[in-house]
């Protein structure tokens, strides 16, 4: 994967903070110290707006900056990971918006989980989109949409998103599509995110009724009965149902079902986690489309 580099094509200084006053020539100056810099006491993170989210992680917060650098707002990092993301820094200090240098304790606190890899921003949200919206947009002979009922563990919701982007799934229609933004769904998309978009519906039989009137075919899976993945023509046009685990999807949901699927195995274990189900189902529908 290859990321933005500086315009001039310098390496920036990965410990020169924007928010601190220097005359001109000491900027230009290598800072010899750098190593031994401290890391400081961050500004404690105000109310996260609702159009902003936090990111964490390195591949997320990477991938997020090559795709999207206007959203970023401010950086936390670890002096450890600073020399990874001195273009990140100093892009920010010329938007002159601040990056912050801290201690993993610091980080914990920022991101309000354990696991940020030492590296957090604080960025503007990805707009959404609603699924009326995205249908009205024709010229798609093959396209392949995610549909989820229940689903809301943010690792379920980030490792599906991760597939999706994997084998170009484009949306995943469900009623809170914010939740695939938060930053734990985020960092275990592993930058998947940012090709992925969320599509809001209300209703989600209403919202699969209006899928099938543009020509998609929706899909359930179940442990019990239907077709061998493996033995289905997937159609070009598809709209794939999940739904919460222990429950699968509503009765409603999987009435308006064209086909049912079942991925075969040895009986052993009574289903797949759901993530790991649309992994298969996404790659089958993939291989198929080759």
């Amino acid at each position: 994967m290859s990321y933005p580099k500086p315009k001039n094509g310098k390496a920036a200084n990965p410990l020169h903070k924007p928010w601190t006053k220097t005359d001109k020539a000491a900027t230009n100056k290598p800072n010899r110290n750098a190593e031994r810099a401290k890391p400081q006491s961050a500004r404690p993170v105000k109310v996260v707006q609702d159009d902003e989210s936090k990111v964490y992680g390195e591949n997320a917060c990477r991938v997020l900056f090559s795709q999207r650098p206007d959203a970023l707002i401010r950086l936390y990092i670890s002096q450890q990971m600073a020399p990874k993301f001195a273009d990140v820094m100093k892009y920010l200090a010329g938007a002159k918006k601040a990056y912050h240098i801290v201690d993993d304790a610091e980080l914990e606190k920022v991101a309000g989980s354990g696991h940020h890899g030492g590296v957090v921003l604080l960025v503007k949200r990805k707009p959404q989109q609603n699924l009326a919206t995205y249908l009205q947009q024709k010229g798609r002979k093959q396209d392949c949409l995610l549909a989820l009922d229940g689903v809301g563990n943010p690792h379920n919701l980030g490792a599906i998103t991760r597939s999706c982007a994997h084998f170009g799934v484009g949306g995943i229609i469900m009623k809170q599509p914010e939740l695939l933004q938060s930053g734990a769904a985020l960092r275990t998309a592993e930058g998947g995110g940012e090709f992925v978009d969320g599509l809001r519906c209300d209703n989600l039989p209403l919202a699969l009724q209006l899928c099938k009137e543009a020509g998609y075919t929706l899909i359930t899976t179940s442990s019990h009965g239907g077709t061998s993945l493996y033995q289905s023509q997937l159609p070009a046009k598809v709209v794939v149902v999940f739904g919460e685990e222990m429950f699968g999807v509503s009765k409603n949901v999987a009435k308006s079902a064209d086909i049912a699927l079942q991925i075969p195995g040895s009986g052993k274990v009574e289903s797949l986690n759901v993530s790991v189900a649309a992994s298969l189902i996404l790659g089958e529908w993939y291989r198929q489309q080759l």
